[in-house]
């Protein structure tokens, strides 16, 4: 009886501590809306526009992935399929007009050329992604590079 007692008073103490610690680095952690409260009253945002399908968009640093020119909505993107590949495959690109995945998706870690894409580069979203006509969420000066687009 004793044991259970000191168990169940060991737990509590345990989750006051982390509670306790939570509460403390909360006042510490601010979200990109500032310190104002969620307006319950209003409308949702405007739904992003998505360029439509275009020619690629210029990149503006070295080695930056390539940038997605349309909608990708319902794109599956999983372990048995990508849709991303109906387009962009080496045996698919030239009749979609589209670019072609690049050499270095068929590559392991080590550099071995690979049969079929790579693990780690099979799920395209997770380095490429669609641009919106949205505003920025923080202030950003970045000015890319002219010594290498050739402007």
């Amino acid at each position: 009886m004793i044991n259970k007692l000191s168990i169940i008073a060991s737990i509590t103490l345990g989750v006051l501590a982390v509670t306790t610690s939570l509460q403390s680095h909360s006042a510490e952690i601010e979200s990109l809306r500032g310190a104002s409260e969620l307006d319950r009253t209003s409308s949702a945002p405007e739904h992003k526009r998505y360029a439509k399908d275009g020619r690629p968009i210029a990149r503006d640093y070295v080695q930056q992935p390539p940038l997605i020119p349309h909608k990708i909505d319902n794109y599956r993107i999983n372990l048995k399929s990508n849709k991303c590949m109906s387009c962009h495959s080496w045996k698919n690109y030239r009749e979609a007009g589209a670019t072609k995945i690049s050499q270095t998706h068929f590559e392991d870690r080590d550099k071995h050329v690979l049969a079929n894409v790579s693990a780690r580069r099979y799920f395209c979203t997770q380095c490429h992604v669609p641009q919106v006509n949205a505003p920025a969420l923080v202030e950003n000066e970045f000015e890319p590079i002219t010594a290498i687009s050739g402007e």
